[in-house]
């Protein structure tokens, strides 16, 4: 049993269908997983299940102890972090990047009567350089690119010191250096010595970070199967998921798949 997340014969109907059909899964204190599926397959509704935003229509969703549902939701929220393009979107351009960060504390986009104090401004700034871009910090939203702002948006979810870290297509319509430097910066969080349990959706092997342990591969909201990334992650499974035959290739801590050539 997972002691950070429980999902037990989950179901999430919508439409008169099952976009999330009943799905076992459950992530451990320390684990870093990555929910990896085609367009359609279920992978937003299960962090939404994550992250205690979205209720099973059928099936138990337990997040550190508490079952969703049977206990008050807002209470759970900070203790998750959640970052998204959704989120960024709703970040004031006008707003200093020490401020994003700082407002993440209280659960709010705009800076306006919270109070902080040197601890928090400290945390804040230091957060920015981990995901580097810390020299940044008093540059405003709107001046900075989509990979620095993704990097921000991660900064921010952190801010509240969560047990569990959710991460929705973080690498979604960066260019390929904002990838890459976003996916360096993702690797140093997850091995520094107090990251917090951690849950990336994404479509794209590619876009796995160096240092993620587990993978769920979803396909139909069906779990195709879920593991350790080195048990799950291969060819066969791979184009079962996608529906078309891949290779696999593995360099060093990342991966790439291509179309099969016969």
């Amino acid at each position: 049993m997972g002691d950070v997340l429980e999902l037990q014969q989950v179901t999430v109907r919508r439409g008169g269908r099952n976009i999330v059909d009943h799905v076992d899964w459950s992530v451990s204190e320390g684990e870093r997983w990555v929910i990896l599926g085609p367009n359609g397959a279920g992978k937003t509704s299960l962090i939404q299940l994550a992250g205690a935003r979205l209720f099973p229509t059928t099936g138990n969703v337990t997040i550190l102890g508490e079952t969703v549902g049977k206990t008050n939701a807002s209470e759970l929220h900070p203790l998750i972090g959640l970052a998204s393009s959704a989120l960024d979107s709703r970040i004031p351009g006008s707003e200093r990047l020490h401020d994003v960060v700082r407002t993440g504390a209280y659960g709010v986009t705009v800076h306006w009567r919270e109070k902080y104090d040197e601890e928090d401004d400290m945390r804040a700034r230091g957060l920015l350089a981990t995901m580097g871009v810390g020299e940044l910090a008093d540059r405003t939203f709107a001046s900075i690119s989509s990979g620095e702002k993704k990097r921000v948006g991660i900064a921010r979810a952190l801010m509240p010191d969560p047990e569990i870290l959710l991460l929705d297509e973080p690498a979604a319509g960066l260019d390929l250096g904002g990838r890459e430097e976003l996916m360096g910066s993702l690797k140093t969080l997850a091995h520094g010595d107090f990251a917090p349990s951690m849950v990336l959706v994404t479509h794209h092997v590619e876009e796995i970070p160096a240092g993620f342990t587990h993978v769920l591969l979803i396909k139909d909201g069906t779990v195709l199967d879920s593991g350790a990334v080195d048990d799950v992650l291969t060819s066969e499974n791979l184009s079962d998921c996608f529906g078309i035959k891949l290779d696999l290739e593995k360099t060093g801590e990342r991966y790439t798949a291509r179309a099969h050539l016969s």
